[in-house]
């Protein structure tokens, strides 16, 4: 019977190999649960290639000619920020996600995490949108494969200064809209939307202030200690503007509590 660890690390040499062949490619690392090893048998395979973009070299057809089943978006084609596209393929009956990494935005995020500055942008999928640090997070938990990649050194005391009180606010600022826009016109729907972003938001602000890395929102309700939303939420008797005011009550706790400490 063979080894499924050897099987593992073969096929993610063969994938590694593919992708740092490709024009422009000066690492390729890999991401998420398999790099941190929470994953199970049936996880993505989640990679990154690092290039230059102003070398003009890596292409996403460049990309598309390995020959995987799938397909690749163009450069910049998820948005244009710093999570600026890639693909989603088959490997040998296993899914592998490409991310594009351009090495000039790391640097540059890399230098405005350390100062304490960061954005927030919109990308399908995520709530509350993602931090422009997210790819210095990524620096900070992924595996490099192949060639070299910055390492961050920790998690810079001024992002975990500034970026609590970014994402508490715009938590905040959220729930007050949901509370004397939605709640009073009976908008449910828009009421628990409002709570779920806000959620997310605070649960960023928890992290940020314990000094943990966040890649995604998956795990980040768990992590923030923040599942109590949930049953607010579930609750049928619980008046919207009562679910708006113990929802943010909760939040405040968590996120107070990260800021001390406790």
């Amino acid at each position: 019977m063979s080894d499924p660890h050897r099987t593992d690390a073969a096929f993610l040499d063969r994938v590694a190999d593919a992708l740092a062949a490709l024009p422009g490619a000066h690492a390729v690392s890999l991401g998420g649960s398999r790099a941190q090893g929470t994953h199970g048998p049936d996880s993505d395979w989640d990679t990154a290639v690092y290039y230059r973009g102003g070398e003009e070299l890596f292409t996403a057809q460049a990309v598309r000619e390995i020959g995987w089943e799938g397909e690749a978006s163009e450069i910049g084609g998820w948005g244009g920020g710093v999570f600026n596209g890639g693909g989603w393929f088959t490997v040998e009956g296993r899914r592998v996600d490409v991310h594009y990494r351009d090495l000039d935005v790391v640097e540059r995020e890399l230098a405005e995490a350390g100062a304490g500055r960061f954005r927030i942008e919109p990308l399908m999928f995520h709530l509350a949108g993602i931090p422009s640090y997210l790819v210095v997070a990524e620096l900070a938990v992924n595996r490099v494969l192949r060639g070299t990649a910055p390492e961050p050194d920790g998690y810079p005391v001024a992002l975990r200064e500034a970026a609590p009180g970014e994402w508490w606010g715009r938590a905040e600022a959220t729930l007050a809209y949901a509370r004397g826009g939605f709640a009073v016109k009976g908008a449910r729907t828009e009421v628990l939307g409002a709570v779920a972003v806000a959620t997310l938001s605070a649960a960023h602000a928890v992290l940020a202030a314990r000094g943990e890395w966040v890649t995604n929102e998956k795990r980040l309700v768990e992590r923030a200690g923040l599942r109590g939303v949930d049953g607010l939420v579930a609750d049928p008797g619980i008046g919207l503007g009562e679910l708006v005011d113990q929802a943010r009550e909760l939040m405040a706790k968590a996120v107070e509590g990260a800021r001390q400490g406790v």
